[in-house]
């Protein structure tokens, strides 16, 4: 069986066992931080983590991370970075600046912002942690911003910039990147 048959049978039997109004809302979800499912049955991304050549004044460790590129880029040193394809955020959401992972959880809970509630009002106050959870496997929180590097069940949204400014990466790569990051890892974002 295709995996897009696949997808194709379990959205129908979805829509079969919860009514079309229920499943709306549960597809909803997916357009705000890239949720889903996918994550149960693995699903790597569609721009392959590597070694790269990197040219940058920035110390072994740095997180550097540049929007145009869709890619984020773990600094090893002698002139290379380990590179991940990212999801970022769209019009209206990208931005850039240096900041620290002040924090990093596993399979963390999500609260929508308050301002995403504005916008999206009937978005679920909380969600705990899980494969349900937008938030992914894996988050590192960026400073005092409302921003986090996290995963994402869908692994088809990343190289695309669909988010609410937050950087997505598959499960698969966002565990990779959260072991090898400690917190007080510095962040450098350029549009």
């Amino acid at each position: 069986m295709t995996r897009a048959f696949a997808l194709l049978f379990a959205a129908l039997t979805l829509l079969a066992e919860v009514g079309p109004a229920r499943a709306q809302g549960l597809f909803d979800m997916r357009d705000i931080m890239g949720g889903g499912d996918n994550f149960r049955g693995g699903g790597s991304s569609p721009i392959r983590r590597q070694t790269v050549n990197f040219s940058g004044q920035y110390a072994p460790g740095t997180i550097y991370i540049n929007t145009a590129e869709r890619r984020l880029y773990l600094v090893t040193g002698n002139g290379q970075a380990l590179a991940y394809g990212i999801g970022v955020g769209r019009d209206g959401f990208r931005w850039s600046g240096t900041h620290r992972i002040t924090a990093k959880k596993e399979w963390p809970s999500w609260t929508p912002p308050a301002q995403m509630l504005r916008r999206r009002p009937d978005l679920p106050r909380h969600m705990v942690g899980g494969v349900d959870n937008p938030l992914g496997a894996r988050a590192m929180y960026l400073g005092s911003t409302l921003y986090r590097i996290h995963g994402s069940n869908e692994p088809e949204t990343i190289g695309q910039a669909v988010s609410s400014g937050c950087f997505r990466m598959t499960n698969e790569d966002v565990t990779d990147l959260y072991s090898r990051v400690s917190v007080g890892t510095p962040v450098i974002v350029k549009n």
